[in-house]
């Protein structure tokens, strides 16, 4: 089956049938920190996941003593350490190779506190013995209906986009669905060997409403009686190159043109293989399949959608690992059902469908640890993206189809939820472009993180300049995060909508998986030590301004480094961060100062973890605490608590406010925020630009790229500042776009 797990266990290596080939354990990785193991057995493909904890660098900040001699010289050390954290791990195999694969698993198997794996699907019973053989564990069954909804709820709420509309003749294909905060209720439309439909009213609440025995075990019986060919996916590459009219009777066939007075288009088919019993001919594999994958997703579809009415439904996902992200198969089912509901169901297809059951007996064994309470995070440098399933077809249909080979996702320090001041959560979109579908700033984009690549490994290199085998691991993640830029120049859509977010949050993945948790730590503690020595001077120039002159002199300095109304005080301005050094200690913190002056509490809200040369909450921790001790009026915020600093949650240098740091949402509600501000061009540009708040927002920032001020309508070094207010209150400032 094509892009499927290979072991080749007298060569070590596993290949995929696009002549690729790695080491085993880059894709059975970390087993010997293994500590839980499930399996999910269909009738042609097995599904491994298992938790294991990694070991990985962080970046720790500590301060220096004020009265210690280091303390003059410098502000705060980082320091590189070692941390460990916990991870998942899907990978799906054909059955085929499942003995070599458990041996390899049993072989690297270290761990001999794991002593059951939790297993379902339909070839659970008939693998059991094997399994308890190889891996001397003891096999417990887990349902199967079960470990389908938990699977689903489990992508639902932790993989933004994960879910996707297919449509054919767009000239972006995949349109990804942002993470819905209440995803209940949906209809699940499980298609394996025959179909079974599931309405999931709640966490723990479902139920089988219908079925049917016609589905993927159909297409593969009766594709192997037809044409011969035995295996699953040869024959969808035989679909692929397909023409069913040949072979279905339309309905021109047999009106002459369309039925008008019964809405029927001639192309429309009246009589799946209708052809067949009257054409005196033979007909080719390739028809003969396509006509019975047509035949099959347009009864699925049409099910569905007589179920999706009938209670009331309008999210209908398809899982299974019948469809496989293949492109016939999601047009047929998306037409089916558009045809017949007129567009008010939606066919939503799962980038992980065929990981549902065994993600969901995973967390059958996990529940005492409780997994659901901790948020989790796809790991783009180790999850594989969607793939093309039919290496014969031509590089453009590759390039527009998709399958699965792995997916690690990590689990996250804190739990993100949605800010509370979003005024629509469910339409929120954190980016500004979709690299997915505009084609052209594809290109450029691909093209500036290709020649930044260069000056991110000596970065990475300069940032451990004590450690002899830094430049061979900086070499290998230069390797690594190219290889991820020529798969998403072929393939945008390979993990969900492409955007500047997700190419920098990629590169931050490359980097910490070759241990570079914070390649500008010593730049910014550089910048952080200058800056501080002015920061004095600088409060003092803004107080012998007329307020008019301090206010613009104020937005200058947040703008230079990387405003407020002339109305009563906001009662709590919410403001997330950028950069380190002079933009934060003489840009946002005299600007914070004028805030407090005018009675404004301030959240401040900055990075959990390093990225780029942003500020992270550790860091600001320090310079917040030093700067406090020499101008009193951030110290009497400090002491009086108007003046708080709080994780956001991220680690990148852009900005989803869709997943923010629990604790932050918490600060939000009990403070009555009024105010958010962003600041910087990945926070208010690249993210957010667009982003509609319940309360009045102030986003800004400085162009820094000339290409994304041409797109603007700006010149370079041109200043974004957007002050919007809520609908149905008056707008004292309007949005503007100046050169600076």
């Amino acid at each position: 089956m094509a892009e499927c797990v290979r072991v080749d266990s007298s060569t070590s290596t596993h290949t995929m049938d696009k002549s690729i080939t790695l080491p085993p354990d880059e894709i059975f990785r970390n087993l010997e920190n293994a500590k839980r193991f499930a399996i999910d057995i269909g009738g042609s493909l097995t599904k491994l996941a298992y938790y294991s904890t990694v070991q990985h660098k962080v970046a720790k900040v500590r301060s220096f003593e004020h009265n210690t001699k280091a303390a003059s010289d410098k502000l705060y050390e980082i320091s590189v350490q070692e941390e460990v954290t916990a991870r998942l791990h899907f990978i799906k195999f054909e059955n085929a190779y499942i003995e070599t694969c458990l041996d390899f698993i049993k072989d690297h198997l270290v761990n001999t506190e794991t002593k059951v794996i939790k297993a379902t699907g339909g070839g659970a019973h008939k693998f059991k013995e094997l399994i308890e053989r190889k891996l001397g564990l003891k096999v417990d069954k887990e349902d199967e209906m079960t470990c389908l909804i938990k699977g689903c709820n489990f992508v639902l709420r932790n993989i933004p986009h994960e879910a996707f509309v297919y449509a054919k003749h767009a000239d972006s294909e995949f349109r990804f669905q942002t993470t819905h905060p209440d995803i209940f209720p949906y209809l699940l439309v499980n298609i394996g060997s025959g179909v079974s439909i599931v309405k999931v009213e709640s966490e723990d609440k479902f139920e089988r409403i219908g079925g049917s025995s016609i589905g993927g075990g159909t297409f593969w019986g009766l594709g192997a009686l037809l044409t011969k060919t035995k295996r699953f996916d040869e024959l969808l590459q035989l679909a692929s190159k397909g023409q069913h009219t040949s072979v279905d009777m339309l309905v021109k066939d047999i009106y002459g043109g369309s039925y008008g007075s019964l809405g029927l288009t001639g192309d429309l088919i009246a009589s799946s293989f209708g052809k067949s019993a009257t054409a005196d001919k033979e007909f080719s594999k390739e028809d003969m399949a396509k006509s019975l994958l047509h035949m099959i997703s347009n009864d699925i579809g049409q099910l569905a959608c007589l179920y999706a009415k009938l209670h009331n439904l309008s999210r209908v996902y398809f899982g299974g690992f019948f469809i496989r992200g293949h492109p016939v198969t999601m047009h047929t089912i998306t037409y089916s059902i558009n045809f017949f509901t007129k567009g008010e169901v939606q066919a939503l297809f799962l980038r992980h469908e065929g990981y549902l059951g065994a993600i969901g007996a995973f967390l059958k064994g996990a529940e005492e640890d409780n997994p659901n309470q901790y948020s989790w995070g796809e790991n783009y440098a180790g999850s594989s993206g969607l793939m093309s399933v039919s290496p014969d077809m031509n590089p453009m249909q590759r390039a527009r189809s998709g399958t699965f080979d792995m997916l690690e996702m990590d689990r996250l320090e804190r739990q993100l939820v949605n800010l509370p001041l979003l005024q629509d959560p469910s339409s929120y979109i954190p980016d500004t472009v979709d690299l997915t579908e505009d084609a052209l700033a594809r290109e450029y984009w691909l093209y500036c993180f290709e020649e930044a690549l260069d000056g991110v490994v000596k970065r990475a290199v300069a940032s451990q300049p004590d450690i002899p085998e830094a430049t061979e691991r900086a070499e290998k993640f230069r390797q690594k995060y190219r290889h991820k830029l020529q798969t998403l120049r072929h393939q945008p859509f390979a993990y969900g909508s492409l955007t500047v977010r997700s190419l920098l949050d990629t590169r931050e993945h490359c980097l910490n998986e070759f241990n570079f948790p914070d390649p500008y730590s010593k730049i910014k503690q550089r910048e952080n030590d200058v800056a501080l020595k002015y920061y004095q001077k600088a409060v003092k120039s803004l107080e012998e301004l007329s307020w008019e002159q301090r206010q613009f002199a104020l937005v200058r300095g947040v703008l230079a480094g990387n405003l407020t109304p002339s109305g009563p005080p906001h009662k709590c301005a919410l403001f997330f961060v950028d950069n380190s050094g002079v933009d934060i200690i003489l840009g946002v913190m005299p600007f914070v100062r004028e805030l407090l002056s005018r009675g404004t509490e301030v959240v401040l809200a900055s990075n959990s973890g390093p990225a780029l040369n942003d500020v992270t909450n550790g860091e600001l921790q320090i310079l917040t605490e030093r700067i406090a001790a020499m101008d009193p009026v951030i110290q009497a915020g400090l002491r009086e608590d108007r003046l708080t600093l709080v994780q956001s949650g991220s680690s990148s240098p852009c900005l989803d406010l869709s997943r923010l740091d629990k604790v932050l949402a918490m600060v939000v509600r009990e403070r009555q925020t009024d105010l958010v501000i962003i600041e910087g061009m990945g926070r208010a540009i690249h993210t957010n630009y667009y982003a509609m708040l319940s309360c009045e927002s102030l986003k800004m920032a400085v162009i820094k790229n000339s290409w994304l001020a041409d797109r603007l309508g700006g010149k370079l070094f041109s200043v974004v500042f957007k002050y919007e207010v809520p609908a149905g209150k008056p707008s004292q400032d309007s949005a503007a776009l100046t050169p600076s």
